[in-house]
Parts: structure tokens; sequence; C-alpha cells
């Protein structure tokens, strides 16, 4: 399961992972019914619990069961939610973590690493209006050709515009982005606009 994070968080490559922690699910939720908004407001209140409300929420990975090119009706297999938080500060110093929260085959794992979160800004504060479902339901009602890949991520990408959050469809080859507040559905990505592709995406 946690191989969806190893796709979506290029930020992280250098953590340090400092434990996981197996969630009992009768004490999470019922992670057998993967609802995106579910694990989100569960991991929400966990991290505030732990960590305080100085805490950043800044993606959200989902693994479809089925290619979206082909038949996929948005059954999802696996949910990652990506948070970060600081201990130990002092007049001179402060320690960062990463938190990796994912659910799938029934299981829910809590994991801590050491390292900062690069390239998106924190969602906490986001006027985030659309499910998942109903984000998947405009891309599929779109026009665009769908992308060969069961991945989507929900994040606010840094980038020369402040973009709204998107729930971004596809993979390095293709993406297909819907605006998380207005529902709007592009294949350009709407924190570049006008500026071309992101650093590290030029052919």
């Amino acid at each position: 399961m946690l191989a969806i994070v190893g796709i979506m968080a290029t930020g992280c490559q250098s953590c340090k992972s400092e434990n996981k922690q197996e969630v009992n699910a009768e004490d999470s939720l019922k992670v057998s019914e993967l609802v995106v908004e579910n694990t989100i407001s569960a991991d929400r209140q966990y991290m505030y619990n732990n960590y305080g409300n100085d805490y950043r929420w800044y993606e959200t990975c989902i693994l479809l069961k089925d290619y979206m090119d082909e038949e996929c009706d948005g059954t999802i297999e696996g949910i990652s939610n990506i948070f970060q938080y600081i201990s130990d500060i002092d007049s001179t110093s402060f320690d960062v973590h990463v938190v990796l929260s994912a659910y799938g085959n029934g299981k829910h794992v809590y994991e801590v690493k050491e390292g900062f979160w690069v390239g998106d800004s924190p969602m906490n504060d986001e006027a985030i209006k659309l499910t998942f479902k109903q984000a998947f339901d405009r891309l599929m009602q779109s026009n665009f050709p769908k992308p060969h890949s069961r991945h989507c991520v929900l994040r606010k990408e840094v980038g020369p515009v402040d973009a709204q959050p998107q729930y971004i469809f596809g993979n390095t080859k293709a993406q297909l982005y819907v605006d998380a507040t207005s529902g709007d559905v592009t294949d350009q990505n709407p924190a570049f606009k006008g500026f071309g592709k992101p650093l590290g995406e030029w052919p």
C-alpha cells in the first residue's frame, strides 16, 4: 500500500523512517469501506490529537482499482494522506517530521519520517468543495482522453500561479486536473498556466 506514497511522494525521497504503527481499524474507521473524505477527517483529527494544531496537510493520494481509460467506476483500492509537523523547537533549532497515513487491504498504517515535504502548499484552510467522487465524475464526463493510470492526488502544487487545490488524475506522461473548488477540468497544470511545464517535466 505504501507504494502509492512512493509514486506520489517525490518530495520526500531523503526522509528517514522513524517508526511505523498499524492502527486497529475499530479504533480508526472501517478501512474496508474507503471514502477519501472520511480518511482525511480521521487523519486530521489524529494529527491534532497527537501533534497539536500546528500541522500541515499536504497531499491525499488515491489508488483506483481499475485504469481510467478502461472500465473504471471509481472504486478505490488505497488511500494515503501526507502531513508534516515540527517538534523540539528551541531558540536555535527544530525537528521536522512527515507523517504518512496509508489505507488499503483492510489495514491502516501510520509511518513517521524525518525530513521536509516540498513542492506543495498546505491545504489546511483551503476551500475544497468537491468530494473525490464528484471530481471523478467530472473527469469521466469530460471530453479529454483519459490517462492510462490508476492514480489521483489531491494537492496544491507550488508554482508561479497561485492555483486552487487540484485533483490530479494520471501519471508522468499524461494528467488531467479537476479544480477542487470550482470543478473545472483541464489538461493544463493550473499552477503553471502560461509558463509551460514545471521543472523536471521537460522532455
